[in-house]
């Protein structure tokens, strides 16, 4: 059998796994309102890392598992409603990681340092 990617393995069962570090709020709001301004690249640790692949892994197969279900779409539907938490907790984590510089500021920084 050749070896596939991991990102195009898809996972056949779910299982549970504690992520530490990053707190789950007995009511995490289901939609985010805020946005930030930019949309820049993010420096996200391994710890962050995992916890957003984790929780990638689990919206997938919430959604998966819907879509076959054959769910309705309604605004009090369990399932949905799980999907959300778990997309702003995503999003909560992702915005969490500090920005990284842009290339002008990498390349500001770096003449700043050593003037010619």
């Amino acid at each position: 059998m050749p070896k596939v990617p991991k990102k195009w393995v898809r996972m056949k069962s779910m299982a549970a796994t504690a992520t530490t570090g990053f707190p789950i709020p007995a009511s995490a709001p289901a939609v985010s309102i805020a946005r930030p301004a930019t949309n820049r690249r993010r420096h996200i640790t391994p710890q962050a890392g995992r916890a957003l692949e984790i929780l990638g892994h689990a919206i997938e197969y919430l959604t998966d598992e819907f879509v076959h279900e054959g769910g309705s779409l309604s605004a009090r539907h369990p399932q949905l409603e799980a999907v959300q938490l778990l997309m702003a907790l995503n999003r909560q984590i992702y915005f969490s990681c500090p920005e990284a510089p842009t290339l002008s500021e990498r390349l500001r920084a770096f003449l700043r340092f050593h003037p010619a």
